[in-house]
């Protein structure tokens, strides 16, 4: 597995199908970076400034939280929360452990394992987690992150959506949210697409995020599907946004990372839970409040943990397409499993219980925030 990526994806809807089994068994099977109490991911750099606080004490006597993340402008929240210091200013003694990780398959197999006890993830590596574990291996506890998704494409070849048919247009993965969410739209252009061969009136190509740009300026592609900061990564190669996503959600807000919790580390360690929680609503709190501080934070955090920071005429466009939200925006996960279960990726899953927002709600009441909804989809 490379160090990190900060073009990561997440990973596919289709865990229940034979090819995301088969992709589960590789990526299990790769030589991964061992931490010293962590055994998957990459470990992450906090800033030098970030210490325990005077006087701290450690929250349940626990000595330490392991918290995973992607190397991604959409886990800001997360690469914020660890450069500031707020999650570890929020547990006090109990020092945060961060590992990177560049697709959600590593990292539920991670969380499955112990080797991380909290993560920022994906709506897809969450529900195919929560789906393969028939209900038992994880929460939902809040959320982080809503957009930065876009259809960029090659202006030369494509200058409306009904351009788009006949052409070839690359998603991260076979299944992956944003695969399942272009299958979606191009249904709803009348388009019809094998959604396991990617072939029909329009050529899915599932190409990784990290080789996609190169794959367009080759032009092995016309356009692409995809997430930031890949979709800026593209318009600077000379792509044009033909489409964001947002533009297809109810106010615009569709679930792009979440945080989740292994359940029996929620069960033991409640008190760490909202501790984690508090600091990520303390994070967002000030990414919002100060959003050109909090970019810098982050891209200083992608650069600890990768080695490269994203140039500027990437960062700033990528970063102006996502929102922050505390809310985890239940209903749009509930709508994208539906999605998926019309593209044929996916059976129709009972997410009933896949959200615990108790302890989210608690941290919200106590800052004097707005309580958030589970769309139904609430702890039985």
């Amino acid at each position: 597995m490379a160090f990190l990526t900060v073009y990561a994806s997440e990973c596919s809807w289709t865990s229940v199908r034979t090819a995301l089994r088969r992709s589960f068994a590789v990526l299990a099977a790769l030589p991964l970076l061992t931490l010293a109490a962590c055994g998957y991911g990459s470990q992450a750099k906090s800033d030098g400034a970030v210490k325990i606080p005077a006087g701290a004490k450690k929250i349940d006597g626990l000595d330490s939280v392991k918290i995973g993340y992607f190397g991604n402008l959409t886990h800001a929240t997360a690469l914020v929360g660890m450069r500031k210091g707020f999650l570890q200013q929020a547990l006090g003694a109990t020092r945060v452990q961060p590992a990177v990780f560049n697709a959600g398959p590593s990292e539920i197999e991670a969380l499955n394992s112990g080797s991380i006890d909290i993560g920022w993830i994906g709506p897809s590596p969450a529900i195919n987690g929560y789906v393969k574990s028939g209900g038992k291996n994880l929460r939902i506890i809040g959320g982080s992150a809503s957009g930065g998704v876009k259809l960029v494409v090659n202006p030369d070849k494509i200058t409306s959506l009904k351009d788009v048919k006949g052409k070839r247009i690359a998603t991260p993965q076979l299944g992956n949210t944003q695969d399942v969410a272009f299958l979606n739209w191009a249904a709803d252009q009348g388009w019809k697409i094998d959604p396991q061969s990617g072939k029909g009136d329009v050529t899915v190509v599932r190409s990784d995020n990290k080789v996609t740009p190169d794959a367009y300026k080759s032009g092995s592609i016309d356009g692409a599907w995809v997430p930031e900061p890949t979709a800026s990564k593209l318009v600077a190669e000379g792509g044009k946004v033909l489409l964001d996503e947002a533009s297809l959600w109810p106010d615009k807000k569709f679930v792009i990372t979440n945080i989740i919790v292994r359940q029996e580390f929620l069960k033991e360690h409640p008190k760490v839970v909202e501790a984690v929680l508090k600091g990520s609503v303390e994070t967002n709190k000030w990414i919002n409040a100060h959003p050109d501080a909090a970019k810098t934070a982050a891209n200083e955090q992608l650069a600890a943990d990768s080695g490269k920071a994203l140039p500027a005429n990437v960062l700033d466009p990528a970063w102006k397409s996502i929102q922050f939200t505390d809310d985890p925006l239940a209903a749009t996960l509930n709508t994208e499993a539906a999605h998926a279960v019309k593209a044929g990726l996916l059976q129709k899953p009972d997410l009933k219980g896949i959200y615990d927002l108790a302890p989210l709600n608690k941290v919200l009441k106590a800052e004097g925030e707005p309580t958030v909804d589970d769309a139904g989809l609430g702890a039985k």
